[in-house]
């Protein structure tokens, strides 16, 4: 890659993680439901002029229903549960939560398309997992204060974003990858505005709530989806998932320097193994089998 290239990575991930930092800040002022609302709104109108103006409006009309799923499963659900599960767990965790949505997705590629598994990707499935059991067993508490609604919310969050790609790739081959980013924004803001008018605070958030909700929904969603489609066009697919292991660094991150939250021993092995796991998944990593040596 270009060195432009692996800056972008970077600016993508920086911004990438810090929404998990923007949605612990604003779940508690506006309840996820509202934020999730404005996240998605503000991002579908950023999103829908730059795809009228390159001429896909069209693509909207004729890839609606599938665009309607997408919308569900990439966009409503999972901002929605990582909105609420930010109201009692940190940025970081979400963001390793977050990291094992290609585990997912390659289970059910395997399930539901057929994809061929080697012997690799099914350890990296098995080690990937066995992080997510691990992470969900030491923070999962559902006793009164635990968490354990929050990570059963980061796990079907992730669940969602496994499903999504392989919808996709079943149901909207040749689609303009920007019409079907747009058009999930449109659908979830359609399945979010009347719940989030019913759930609005009471008390009104302040100007800087409203600030960081807006660098969410524009920079952190919007903006972050035309990066990612420019990477998938300069780069190609393959390089650009690269994203998905460097969104937790940030996430943690800026979750320390802005809420000085604390990083533990447990996260950290936690989120190597299942992005170790990851790498094996998706075949970004492949063991190299060395054939042994034969005397002549």
């Amino acid at each position: 890659m270009r060195s432009t290239d692996v800056a972008e990575l970077f600016g993508l991930a920086a911004l990438w993680g810090a929404s998990f930092l923007l949605m612990r800040m604003g779940a508690a002022e506006f309840g996820p439901v509202a934020l999730a609302a404005i996240r998605v709104t503000g991002a579908a109108l950023l999103l829908v002029p730059l795809l009228a103006w390159r001429g896909h409006l069209r693509a909207l009309r004729q890839h609606w229903r599938p665009i309607l799923v997408v919308g569900l499963t990439n966009t409503a659900l999972p901002f929605l549960c990582f909105s609420y599960a930010a109201l009692s767990i940190t940025a970081g965790m979400s963001s390793i939560f977050n990291a094992a949505s290609p585990l997912f997705g390659a289970l059910i590629a395997r399930l539901w398309l057929g994809d061929r598994l080697t012997p690799a990707r099914i350890a990296g499935l098995a080690i990937g997992f066995g992080g997510v059991l691990g992470m969900s067993w030491t923070n999962g508490s559902f006793r009164t204060g635990g968490s354990g609604w929050a990570v059963l919310a980061c796990l079907v969050a992730t669940l969602s974003y496994g499903f999504s790609p392989n919808y996709t790739k079943r149901r909207l081959q040749g689609a303009a990858p920007l019409a079907i980013a747009a058009g999930s924004q449109v659908a979830a803001t359609l399945m979010l505005i009347v719940p989030a008018i019913l759930w609005w605070p009471a008390q009104n958030p302040t100007a800087a709530d409203w600030l960081s909700a807006a660098v969410l929904a524009f920079v952190c969603t919007g903006f972050a989806y035309i990066l990612y489609f420019r990477l998938i066009a300069n780069v190609g697919p393959s390089n650009a998932i690269a994203v998905t292991f460097l969104i937790p660094a940030f996430a943690v991150v800026w979750g320390w320097m802005f809420l000085g939250e604390r990083v533990t021993l447990a996260m950290i092995v936690g989120c190597t193994v299942i992005l170790l796991g990851t790498a094996l998944a998706t075949g970004l990593l492949k063991p190299t089998v060395h054939a042994p040596a034969t005397s002549g």
